[in-house]
């Protein structure tokens, strides 16, 4: 089998991620919600009560850095941007919490290594 693009990579990492979210309880509201500010990977809820924007990132290799460290602070504004456009088209959602999590995915994509950053950093606008 030939090389993979970026884009399905990304699209494996994605769905390995929204699986393994699935079996923690959580439920998923929308995939790859994108608009002119951005594009937030998954939306899932947990519980009743709060909405996760969640960032899937995947390294083959970690010997530079981590998966979930390259959401920078440029990254974070665009999600939280993004987020609050997917609100504001979604008013009939009501959650007491929302947050933005995290999911590195390194090594094989078949059966990566997983870190999950609940709540990876906050958005000073809510």
């Amino acid at each position: 089998m030939g090389r993979d693009t970026t884009t399905e990579v990304g699209a494996l990492g994605e769905a390995w991620a929204e699986q393994y979210l699935e079996r923690r309880g959580l439920r998923t509201l929308a995939r790859n919600y994108r608009w002119r500010g951005g594009e937030i990977d998954l939306i899932m809820c947990e519980g009743e009560q709060t909405v996760a924007f969640i960032e899937v990132r995947y390294r083959a290799r970690q010997h530079l850095t981590t998966p979930e460290a390259t959401v920078d602070a440029r990254k974070q504004r665009k999600l939280v941007l993004t987020a609050e456009h997917y609100l504001a088209r979604h008013p009939m959602l009501s959650f007491e919490s929302v947050r933005f999590d995290v999911i590195g995915l390194s090594g094989n994509l078949e059966r990566p290594q997983v870190t999950w950053l609940r709540d990876a950093f906050r958005a000073n606008t809510w």
